[in-house]
């Protein structure tokens, strides 16, 4: 029920629907009284602000990570130049095939996968054996680095191939059963990324778990006491008649084969055998001197 205004002490304050005046004049009236500060009276109309929206100043940006550098040209051209050709000794056996044996970003190895492949190829470079890096291989995430020449067999794809008749099939192209025989392997070397921007002191560490840099030249590991000309010839990969078999194991590593023969006068010559033919090296020795060297 709406009430008419009047002087009658029982007139309303307010109709319904009126009370946004009624409030202004409220207002109005206690900036009349004194002792009440009028930016207290302003807060009662004036919507609150917080701090954040009133400042101008734009959000700090936090966390920015700078981005890696990956390895260029130039780069891949100092690990060339720093690792091709370089000598170190296996920490452990490396498989044949294809595949060699896998290191992550921080040098660590893939100790099931190396398994694997020992179990399935076989060992192309005993533990303690000297190496050499020939080929370094340039992936986005990776690098391949090919030791003493590789894990392939050097098959050709028509090898593979035979003809004839009902089951009666022979090879277009037979294989010679030696060819199959290798004496390299492979080190590759996973990022999760793109390969960063590495030197060649660094590449050594991550590699570190496989090969022993710090005795490059194996003549620290077998010959220590060598004479110079037999050092310059181990460096060079090199067998010299007067070496002994430390020297040899130096210059060569362990041969492939073996060959003992005995001499009517009661002596014995051993040959050392390297590699397969139509390159085979044969390395005679007359007790533990090399008398005769034979590259065929």
């Amino acid at each position: 029920m709406l009430l008419k205004a009047d002087d009658s002490p029982f007139a309303p304050v307010c109709a319904p629907g009126s009370w946004r005046r009624h409030a202004l004049l409220l207002i109005t009236a206690l900036t009349l009284v004194p002792g009440i500060p009028v930016a207290s009276l302003a807060q009662l109309s004036a919507p609150a602000v917080s701090a954040s929206s009133t400042s101008t100043n734009p959000p700090e940006k936090t966390g920015a990570k700078t981005k890696a550098a990956v390895l260029d040209k130039n780069g891949q051209i100092l690990l060339i130049r720093g690792l091709s050709s370089e000598v170190a000794v296996a920490k452990l056996a490396l498989p044949r095939g294809k595949h060699g044996i896998y290191l992550d970003s921080h040098g660590k190895l893939d100790r099931a996968k190396a398994q694997e492949e020992l179990k399935e190829n076989g060992p192309a470079v005993n533990a303690g054996t000297p190496i050499e890096i020939t080929r370094i291989d340039f992936k986005p995430d990776r690098l391949t680095f090919e030791i003493n020449g590789g894990g392939k067999n050097g098959r050709h794809w028509y090898q593979h191939i035979e003809i004839g008749m009902g089951t009666a099939t022979a090879p277009i192209a037979p294989q010679d059963p030696n060819q199959a025989m290798v004496y390299g392997s492979y080190i590759t070397l996973k990022f999760p990324g793109r390969v960063p921007s590495l030197t060649v002191t660094q590449t050594k560490q991550l590699l570190a778990p496989v090969l022993d840099f710090e005795r490059h030249s194996p003549t620290v590991l077998y010959s220590p006491s060598e004479p110079p000309k037999f050092k310059e010839a181990i460096k060079s990969h090199k067998v010299m008649v007067g070496m002994d078999h430390d020297a040899v194991l130096s210059a060569k590593g362990p041969p492939d084969r073996k060959v003992r023969e005995d001499k009517p006068d009661g002596s014995e010559e051993e040959d050392w055998i390297y590699g397969l033919p139509p390159h085979v090296l044969y390395v005679t020795f007359d007790g533990d001197t090399v008398v005769r060297v034979k590259q065929y």
